[in-house]
């Protein structure tokens, strides 16, 4: 069987240098990085055919990592390519419906995904309350890692490589290499 392909999808603005993703889509193997025409006004309808662009490129299985709006943007795919993930990070998702510029992608999708799926939010996320979180992972079918203090998860609340994350991401069956440890 194929080692699963990584599909990396940033959330609203972007993540930049620093950022676990970026340092994942830097040196995990197998990596697609999602690229938007617009990170800072984001369109549902084109957010979610540039994930379903990157998916139709794969020939075998696919993780999914998304952040933020990228976890809104995972649950708006289309059947027939949501049933061609094979696990997805579901990290700091966005609350839509809380926050005018990303309205469009609400309402959020509220069904089982048809994979396996690892939501994991903050108690102290300033863009999604815990309790918001915690009803999507109920109504996705997700495992819920709940965070104390870990803010939106990315490099403003000091967030680099993020070893938690990648040892999430490999109970997936992502390649991993070898742990990577923080500069000190």
């Amino acid at each position: 069987m194929a080692s699963p392909t990584v599909i990396v999808l940033p959330g609203w603005r972007n993540s930049g240098p620093g950022h676990w993703q970026t340092l994942w889509a830097d040196s995990l193997p197998s990596v697609l990085r999602v690229e938007q025409d617009d990170w800072v006004a984001p369109v549902r309808q084109a957010w979610v055919s540039r994930l379903s662009e990157t998916i139709e490129q794969v020939s075998g299985p696919v993780i999914v990592v998304a952040h933020s709006l990228g976890c809104i943007t995972t649950t708006h795919l289309p059947t027939e390519l949501a049933q061609r993930i094979q696990g997805a990070l579901l990290v700091a998702p966005a609350d839509p419906e809380r926050r005018g510029v990303l309205a469009d992608f609400a309402p959020v999708p509220y069904q089982r995904l048809p994979y396996r799926s690892i939501l994991v939010a903050s108690a102290n996320d300033p863009y999604c309350p815990v309790r918001t979180a915690g009803a999507y992972a109920r109504a996705w079918g997700s495992e819920f890692v709940r965070l104390n203090d870990a803010g939106h998860i990315n490099v403003d609340s000091g967030h680099g490589h993020w070893p938690l994350g990648l040892a999430l991401l490999q109970s997936l069956g992502a390649q991993v290499p070898a742990p990577i440890t923080e500069p000190a």
